[in-house]
């Protein structure tokens, strides 16, 4: 019971032939050598030798360098503490100051050597800083990098290829069971002095070794279940100062990594932080140059870092810090005891509720799950935010870090975005909803009253953007219809092209609600590609109008400029187009120029601004229609669902005849498996409770499945009907002339203002930085 017999696969020599030519060689057969392995408190934990082809390619040669641990766990990855496993870094005694994540699927390897590449770079520029107390040469000590793999079956070989490569997978030492209980996951641990250049996949020079951690779950269990690994297993093992959340195909910037440690290390108080979310532009920018979605998102990135995260950074709370680059003070994260029910709550409690909640399952027991809940968790790192600036009794604060950046590649094609941005906006708003409500939360915590009152400031601030977003449908139409009617009382021809494209418009809208609600996008792919060119064409058209109406109100105004004077500005301010159209509309993306040119970032207004102008009505009207309607889908991602697991384990075998055979698990105990079976067939009572609990599952099944349709049902019903009753009151009983239309005048001043908080708020934090 304490030894398990493991084989350790040898490479076969190769027959020595002096034929030069004729088929190629096909993979040469292993063999095996039975080795017995003493278990250590019961788990399996094997020091295997790395192939000599790697360590005769590498400077340094100790024990860590030639050996990689294996070690087979087979409980969850909460209990990992608990159950007594280990990692090395603890027994080699060493303090780990930056504990690194890199989360996959089933990325190839150049995806993941982008990213594995990257951190090798900054690992290597940290152990750099001659001069710093922390890190210097043997800086890599206090830095260890964990590769989480969703799947066993579900990795990509080419990146199993590549772990293999640089020394941290083997996988002919691999175990499925011990002790008769199935692996939950393989970790291998090594020490790699190589890596590999993502686009050639040549060794590139390291210098500087990597503390690797390489966790290959058993089972596709989503990303989220992979942090769980992450933060509670391995880390409350390794207790690290700071943790950084990377996804594969996501690639650190120089110095990034140096630079979200030292905003931790510059400010004890700060809990989170994130750099820069950079569209991968391709060379030359090619992909903003011949893709307008890309350009699109390159913008709404760009401005989002340098408006968005700058206000929120200044007020202390960043709604979101992104999962694919971000980073966690583990102390700020760590969960606490209640005194009252004595079980861990905090940020750490509540972020990985979503994971039970999505599995149905708390203590192997049914739990009913409504949709506000699951959708909410959909954006689980929006709750950890919040969790985190409203911690009981703590006073920690997120940070956005403008000198971090990582680039990362944004879907390029139109269905793709559609199921990212699905998930995207129904977390988000329903996250927002759940943050909103729980404003008070931030007075139970140790913040100070000034920071308290800022604090709530920025929750209104959400609250008005979430009632804005809200009803961003009907705002949309309402803009079309006004500028619309303004413009066709001067020509005929206008009047029919504006009656045209409002059918088009409404046509559309409609259009839209029934692809979402039936159908899903990977098959009515032509009909959204349309869709989005139609509305691209209107938006055109409004841009249009907005031009001939301002020049005609100038025309009009009888003002006159013969130099710059205060009469010549009162004027102008006193007509109405200067003031509601044309000073707003400046004042929203002016300020865009403005503040990207005191950024000295002003390249994405000239390469990406048009195109994501000409998809605004694409991100207003598709992405939200498609996101409502599917409101009751709560699946994370398109990385599909866990694969069922093999009845048993079979290895195949080629004898010297190459004949093939098959290993199998034949059961002792048939009589006893025929006799639990006629049983039941005899025993009514038997047979009727199995039919009982088949039909209650069945039933709870259904109950859910039909509270989901409700819900869906009422939530939908209700933005749109609201969204359509705005319409009717604006239409009906205020003044068609845009000039006389308050509600019109409302949504462009209502913009403008937010945007110029935003630029105040993004000015401050320049400021911020100088000091």
């Amino acid at each position: 019971p304490y030894q398990l017999t493991i084989e350790i696969s040898e490479k076969t020599q190769p027959e020595s032939k002096t034929i030069h030519y004729g088929e190629a060689p096909s993979i040469q057969p292993r063999r095996y050598t039975q080795k017995e392995i003493k278990l250590s408190d019961g788990h399996f934990v094997y020091d295997c030798p790395v192939p000599t082809g790697l360590t005769t390619k590498v400077p340094l040669k100790e024990k860590e360098f030639d050996k990689v641990r294996y070690t087979a766990c087979t409980c969850d990855p909460d209990d990992f503490e608990r159950e007594k496993y280990t990692l090395r870094q603890k027994t080699y005694e060493r303090d780990t100051e930056i504990f690194i994540v890199i989360t996959m699927y089933n990325e190839d390897a150049k995806l993941f050597a982008r990213t594995f590449h990257g951190v090798v770079e900054n690992i290597r520029e940290l152990c750099e800083r001659d001069r710093s107390d922390m890190w210097k040469k043997d800086g890599w000590k206090k830095v260890v990098v964990c590769i989480v793999s969703d799947g066993f079956e579900e990795i990509n070989i080419s990146t199993k290829a590549y772990l293999s490569a640089i020394g941290v997978f083997q996988e002919g030492v691999v175990k499925k069971e011990v002790n008769n209980k199935p692996v939950t996951a393989h970790i291998f641990e090594y020490t790699t002095q190589l890596c590999l250049d993502p686009e050639k996949m040549k060794p590139v020079e390291v210098h500087t070794p990597i503390q690797v951690l390489f966790c290959l779950k058993e089972e596709n269990t989503k990303k989220i279940n992979s942090h769980r690994w992450f933060f509670n297993a391995f880390g409350k093992i390794l207790e690290p100062n700071v943790c950084i959340l990377l996804d594969a195909g996501t690639k650190p910037g120089k110095k990034s990594i140096y630079h979200l440690w030292k905003a931790f290390d510059n400010n004890p108080s700060i809990g989170g932080a994130c750099g820069e979310i950079v569209a991968m532009k391709g060379k030359y920018g090619k992909n903003i140059l011949f893709n307008p979605l890309v350009a699109a998102q390159n913008f709404e990135y760009k401005m989002s870092n340098i408006l968005d995260k700058s206000l929120e950074s200044v007020f202390g709370y960043i709604t979101v810090l992104p999962g694919a680059f971000s980073a966690y003070r583990y102390r700020a994260i760590a969960n606490q005891i209640d005194p009252e029910t004595n079980e861990e709550v905090g940020p750490l409690a509540s972020y990985f509720l979503g994971e039970k909640l999505h599995n149905q399952k708390i203590n192997d027991q049914k739990i009913k799950t409504g949709l506000f809940e699951a959708n909410m968790y959909l954006a689980e790192d929006r709750i950890l935010c919040f969790e985190l600036i409203s911690k009981r009794d703590e006073s920690w604060l997120l940070r956005y870090v403008k000198s971090a950046s990582a680039e990362t590649d944004v879907p390029d094609k139109i269905i793709e975005l559609i199921k990212q941005r699905r998930r995207w906006l129904n977390g988000t708003f329903f996250a927002s909803l759940y943050a909103i409500s729980h404003t008070f939360n931030i007075y139970r915590s140790k913040h100070s009253i000034l920071r308290k009152i800022l604090l709530s400031i920025e929750m209104f601030y959400q609250t008005y953007n979430l009632i804005f977003s809200w009803f961003a449908l009907g705002n949309l139409y309402l803009i079309f219809y006004i500028l619309g009617n303004s413009v066709a009382q001067y020509a005929n021809w206008e009047l029919i092209i504006y009656n045209g494209l409002k059918f088009i418009y409404i046509a559309l809208i409609v259009f839209q609600i029934a692809l979402a609600m039936g159908n899903k996008p990977g098959s009515t792919r032509l009909a959204y590609i349309f869709s989005t060119l139609f509305f691209a064409f209107i938006m055109i058209h409004m841009l249009i109008v907005i031009g001939r109406i301002t020049y005609i109100s100038i025309k009009d105004s009888q003002v006159k400029i013969d130099g710059l004077n205060l009469k010549s500005m009162q004027n102008i301010l006193s007509d109405f187009y200067f003031r509601n159209i044309v000073l707003s509309l400046l004042s929203t993306y002016g300020l865009y120029l403005i503040i990207s040119l005191l950024s000295f970032e002003p390249y994405h207004m000239i390469s990406s601004f048009a195109q994501y102008m000409l998809l605004v009505p694409f991100y207003v009207n598709v992405l939200n229609i498609y996101a409502f309607c599917n409101i009751h889908d709560v699946s994370w991602g398109t990385k599909g669902d866990p694969k069922k697991k093999k009845v048993h384990d079979e290895k195949e075998k080629v004898d010297t005849k190459g004949d093939q055979s098959a290993t199998v698990d034949v059961p002792e105990d048939v009589d006893e498996e025929y006799e639990k079976v006629r049983s039941i067939l005899l025993d009514p009572k038997t047979r009727n409770d199995l039919q009982r609990q088949g039909e209650s599952k069945e039933r709870q099944e259904e109950e859910q499945k039909e509270s989901n349709a409700k819900f869906r049902t009422y939530l939908v019903s209700s933005w749109i009907f609201s969204n359509m009753l705005l319409i009717y009151l604006i239409t009906n009983f205020t003044s068609i002339s845009s000039s006389n239309n308050i509600y019109f005048i409302f949504i462009l001043w209502s913009v403008a203002i937010l945007a110029a908080i935003r630029f105040i708020g993004s000015c401050f934090y320049l400021i911020l930085r100088l000091f």
